[in-house]
């Protein structure tokens, strides 16, 4: 077969572009226990069933009241209400209060409907036997967890495109959605070649070398969220590289080849390529070190990649090149930093003394990025779910400003 060469390099970002412009996969769905679904990346947003909470209840330990009864309460004049019973925990508050009476009630616990808030019991004190004294007043609604105020019915409760986090594993069991639409995981393949390479169990004679390429590479396709093919070792020969990268093509969605992609004489990358469909080579040499013998090509719809032999190169330039063609098979945004600089677009309160986390969710606008807290209590899942940022605010800080620039932990 006639070799055809050439060799001109072109930015990393230019050349990927160019290929994620051709390629438009059309990934199939899978329908899957949301039990089992840590790490798939969602195909659809699945609405909320229902409101979240679905009941009234309470955000902490204490005595439900009708607000008004506690106007005025301090510790030089207390309020005197009486408590009139409890209320169970996991069941329906049936029990009602009048002006001037209370319901002990715990954290999770079902407000009765005629009352609208909740006294810490931290502000209360015994008074006689079936007597309490209220030393705060509390605002109708303070310390009760509203209805549909984590998420409310029909809401879309993660994003398509989300790779599922912990979390939102816990927020779609929170509203009782059992099974979770998700992007088929890509199939990619992968070939070593070259006559030195042995396996890794293999005990190298002199000359030879393990392939370390193909399972950190698979490892590599394993995080991003694709499922490897271990297609083995081709020799530097075309009886023997054609039929393996032929067979690998047609069971993927990918073809990874690594080795044989420099110029010279005993490279055979170029030709496997060109038999495997059209167009073919779309760029050969990118403007990177290590890295600048690799192979881009579209063939029949298929990517295929050819990366360099040396291990460094093949895991960097495949960080840069085939993560991205990965995320864009499951429709998945580009990925935010470990760490990230935002602007706050709210004031952010915090305690002295006190090291608080503050999920926040970043934005860009105007080139800029943005950090908007996310404010709920620590007992609504969905307060981490519509987050994908920490804000750490440290020990000896009262609180950050609106305009603050701040660092956030990606979630």
């Amino acid at each position: 077969m006639a070799k055809t060469e050439f060799f001109n390099v072109q930015p990393v970002g230019l050349a990927l572009d160019m290929l994620l412009r051709l390629w438009q996969p059309r990934p199939p769905r899978q329908a899957t226990d949301t039990r089992r679904a840590l790490g798939r990346v969602l195909a659809s947003a699945p609405p909320a069933p229902g409101d979240l909470p679905a009941f009234r209840r309470s955000a902490v330990d204490g005595y439900a009241v009708r607000a008004a009864d506690t106007f005025g309460a301090g510790h030089a004049l207390p309020a005197y209400l009486r408590c009139v019973g409890s209320i169970a925990m996991g069941a329906a508050a049936t029990s009602d209060i009048q002006s001037g009476e209370t319901l002990l009630i715990h954290t999770g616990g079902m407000l009765p409907a005629s009352a609208d808030a909740v006294v810490m019991v931290e502000r209360t004190q015994p008074f006689g036997p079936d007597e309490i004294e209220v030393y705060a007043p509390v605002a109708p609604g303070e310390n009760v967890v509203q209805i549909g105020e984590d998420i409310a019915a029909g809401a879309a409760l993660v994003p398509p495109g989300q790779r599922l986090r912990p979390h939102d594993i816990g927020g779609l069991l929170a509203a009782g959605v059992m099974q979770v639409e998700v992007v088929a995981a890509p199939r990619v393949a992968l070939l070593s070649s070259g006559d030195e390479l042995i396996a890794p169990e293999a005990h190298p004679a002199p000359g030879q070398i393990r392939d370390i390429n193909a399972p950190t590479l698979a490892a590599l396709v394993e995080q991003a969220g694709g499922d490897p093919l271990l297609l083995g070792i081709a020799r530097d020969h075309l009886d023997d590289f054609l039929p393996r990268a032929r067979q690998g093509f047609a069971r993927c969605d990918l073809l990874v080849i690594s080795a044989g992609s420099s110029v010279s004489t005993r490279d055979l990358t170029v030709d496997v390529i060109a038999a495997l469909g059209k167009p073919g080579i779309l760029q050969h040499g990118l403007a990177v070190k290590p890295g600048k013998p690799t192979i881009l090509a579209l063939c029949d719809g298929k990517p295929v990649i050819g990366l360099p032999g040396n291990p460094v190169s093949a895991y960097l330039v495949a960080r840069q090149i085939l993560v991205p063609l990965l995320r864009h098979w499951l429709g998945q945004p580009p990925p935010l930093p470990a760490t990230l600089r935002a602007t706050l677009t709210h004031n952010v309160a915090s305690v002295s003394g006190r090291e608080d986390s503050v999920p926040v969710r970043l934005f860009q606008q105007d080139g800029a990025w943005l950090a908007t807290p996310v404010f709920g209590k620590s007992n609504l899942i969905f307060t981490l779910v519509n987050a994908n940022a920490l804000l750490p605010i440290p020990l000896n800080s009262a609180g950050l400003k609106a305009g603050t620039v701040v660092e956030v932990e990606i979630l």
